[in-house]
């Protein structure tokens, strides 16, 4: 039996029901809500079986919309919600209240739109993931600026018990002609048999963040399988945010041809397993397809 398809990095929104202060006119396409039922259907054409919705903002109010979008679909096997990681005590409480639901298996911050990009590195902050470390919960890591990736090695000496994945590999430089510094970063980074990556949101660095292609995204890829192996890489579609990158059926077909140059074994490890494995997701729910 072929492992099911996870898809690691699915949104679901509501501005009605919680605050997204990253949205706005300028994103038409998604300033609005998106629910599952919206992509559903491709997920359904792509060959999808479960989804792992991750965080959009940083309240539990979004964390809430997530679980409300569980609870209707059995699709959606896993959640990384946010945890205000600035507050040691608060992420416990937080981790407590989610203790009993498998579901619940990462915590997410977005730092990328923080202004310090050191501020997984502040003392109130290691305090905080030195919870999640004690409690085994998985970071996801929205590295957006080189430094951001640069204090991933950083991260992995001050704690070294975490897991972490590095949402969308750090935004390679695709369609650019410099891989520097996202080459050599990414490769220290991967260094920790515990730091792992998504293979998500891999669309161009250049103004139109739809000019990508298979060709231009396959060095970044083989770049990461190269790093990390098919055991730390994960598949992410990244809907609705890919809906301004062409759509999810695009971003699919774009990502397909390279998931089957893989051997089955290494396909299906990153087309589910690893995340499976790196987010400890219930294999009752991986059963009920």
């Amino acid at each position: 039996m072929t492992f099911p398809v996870i898809d690691a990095h699915q949104h679901v929104w509501d501005p009605a029901e919680a605050e997204y202060d990253w949205l706005g006119p300028a994103l038409a396409p998604i300033d609005g809500a998106m629910t599952f039922d919206d992509v559903a259907p491709e997920l359904k054409a792509a060959g999808v079986d479960f989804t792992v919705q991750v965080q959009s903002a940083d309240n539990p109010e979004d964390t809430a919309i997530m679980r409300a979008s569980a609870a209707a679909h059995a699709e959606v096997v896993g959640i990384v919600g946010f945890a205000p990681l600035d507050d040691a005590a608060a992420t416990a409480a937080t981790l407590d209240a989610w203790a009993g639901d498998s579901l619940m298996v990462g915590v997410r911050n977005l730092i990328h739109t923080k202004p310090d990009p050191d501020w997984l590195l502040r003392p109130e902050v290691a305090a905080a993931l030195d919870v999640l470390a004690a409690r085994g919960v998985a970071l996801d890591v929205v590295a957006v600026l080189p430094r951001h990736l640069e204090i991933v090695p950083l991260l992995s000496e001050r704690h070294p018990g975490l897991r972490m994945v590095i949402d969308h590999l750090a935004k390679p430089p695709i369609g650019l002609d410099d891989v520097e510094p996202w080459d050599s970063l990414i490769a220290a980074a991967a260094e920790n048999p515990l730091v792992y990556g998504k293979v998500s949101g891999l669309y161009s660095a250049t103004a139109d963040m739809g000019a990508w292609s298979t060709e231009a995204i396959r060095p970044s890829f083989e770049r990461a399988l190269e790093l990390f192996g098919p055991e730390r890489l994960m598949y992410g579609g990244d809907w609705p945010i890919s809906v301004l990158a062409g759509g999810y059926t695009r971003v699919w077909g774009g990502l397909l041809p390279l998931f089957d140059l893989l051997d089955a074994r290494d396909r299906e490890q990153v087309l589910g397993r690893t995340a499976a494995e790196f987010y400890r997701l219930d294999p009752q729910r991986l059963a009920a397809e």
